[in-house]
């Protein structure tokens, strides 16, 4: 099984997480092998074995490895005990509440877990393009404030996401970062056709995070698209494959 960690995040004491790949599960075809996504069309039973696994690794029990129905979304709730069958609808999550697991799926989107070990709050984020436009990440920092976290102290890491060589965008697209604030011209570059940019999503997710408070910032630097240990939704697309897996990031305090 192949595990990213942060090495900010490593020297928190007291706290378990991971960026999961696509390797190391049970799932077969496209979703090979390690997709913990319920929301793929893959063998419920196998994503399950999956999620198993991860939870193991991570020191959790099954049942406490908690994903959301993501909607693309600032919406961020604050956990205080698990849930079963019905996801909530959010696309953040933060807890005091040792032996939960906040996990993220993704599959380019880019994921980012977040700790204030002295607070005792965890937190953790989906943020694809929608999402970081509208603030998901701010959202994640205010609700672990509000438990007692504070700026100075969190520490955050961007996951695996794609990046901006892999992530062509239109230009309708980059005007409308534009137009909301004209300094985002930062995070596009001219793409190979006429009319078409190279978007830096990290980069720009990155920006905010140091504008909202956080200087302790680890990014993992790999790329979903071109890596093929991690599931990727524009690869699946380009190669027209019926469906894809999601790549599981997941943080919890420590039982």
């Amino acid at each position: 099984m192949r595990i990213l960690r942060s090495e900010l995040l490593a020297r928190q004491h007291g706290i378990a997480h991971g960026f999961f790949g696509r390797i190391g599960g049970v799932s077969t075809g496209v979703y090979e092998s390690l997709n913990c996504g319920p929301g793929s069309n893959d063998n419920p039973a196998h994503v399950a074995e999956n999620r198993a696994r991860v939870a193991t690794l991570l020191g959790i029990a099954p049942a406490n490895l908690l994903s959301l129905y993501q909607i693309h979304s600032p919406i961020v709730l604050t956990v205080t005990k698990g849930w079963t069958d019905d996801r909530p609808q959010a696309d953040g999550m933060v807890t005091r509440v040792p032996g939960l697991a906040l996990g993220i799926l993704a599959a380019d989107c880019t994921p980012i877990l977040f700790a204030d070990i002295a607070a005792g709050v965890v937190g953790a984020c989906h943020a694809g393009w929608k999402g970081a436009f509208a603030g998901v990440a701010e959202a994640t920092i205010d609700a672990m404030t509000a438990l007692g976290a504070n700026r100075s102290r969190i520490a955050a890491a961007i996951g695996p996401t794609i990046r901006q060589a892999s992530y062509e965008v239109g230009a309708d697209f980059r005007d409308r970062f534009v137009e909301a604030a004209p300094a985002n011209a930062a995070w596009f570059i001219p793409g190979a056709a006429d009319g078409k940019f190279q978007f830096d999503l990290p980069g720009y997710l990155t920006h905010r995070l140091r504008a909202a408070g956080i200087q302790n910032l680890d990014d993992c630097g790999i790329d979903t698209y071109v890596d093929g240990d991690f599931f990727s939704y524009r690869r699946t697309t380009h190669r027209r494959e019926p469906d894809y897996g999601r790549n599981i990031s997941a943080i919890a305090l420590t039982p």
